[in-house]
């Protein structure tokens, strides 16, 4: 039972959208200590339209509270992907970081990641209470 409460749905997509934004923490740091490094290329993280398309797609899978339920085909994890932008060159020695961009980037993911924790936080704390019945 309270593996089922710890391992629902809800807990999984919040997991796997922190990773997410741990991982666009790291690649946007990276871009920006690479903003003056010649011919280096930006990454970027995509996660957001990656759910989207699950959720839209119905390729999330539901959750299985008892061993006797019929499980479901498909994987429920959905996995960030990383992307080099190679196209671009933002400055005539082909690096292409925008450290402007980067760092209104970073401030939005600081501020995805809390709002994600925060989610994360609260259904814990609901939990709580419906354990403790106050």
């Amino acid at each position: 039972m309270l593996r089922s409460l710890l391992a629902s749905s809800q807990v999984s997509v919040l997991e796997q959208a922190l990773s997410a934004a741990s991982l666009r923490q790291k690649v946007i740091s990276n871009n920006i200590a690479n903003v003056n490094t010649p011919g280096f290329k930006k990454s970027t993280v995509i996660f957001e339209d990656l759910l989207q398309d699950a959720v839209n797609g119905g390729k999330l899978q539901l959750t299985r509270t008892q061993e006797q339920h019929i499980p479901t085909p498909g994987n429920d994890k959905i996995l960030p992907l990383l992307s080099t932008d190679d196209s671009t060159a933002f400055r005539t020695d082909g690096n292409n970081v925008d450290i402007d961009v980067e760092m209104a980037g970073l401030a939005k993911n600081s501020i995805y990641y809390d709002a994600v924790a925060q989610q994360l936080g609260t259904y814990f704390t609901n939990l709580k209470s419906a354990i403790k019945g106050s």
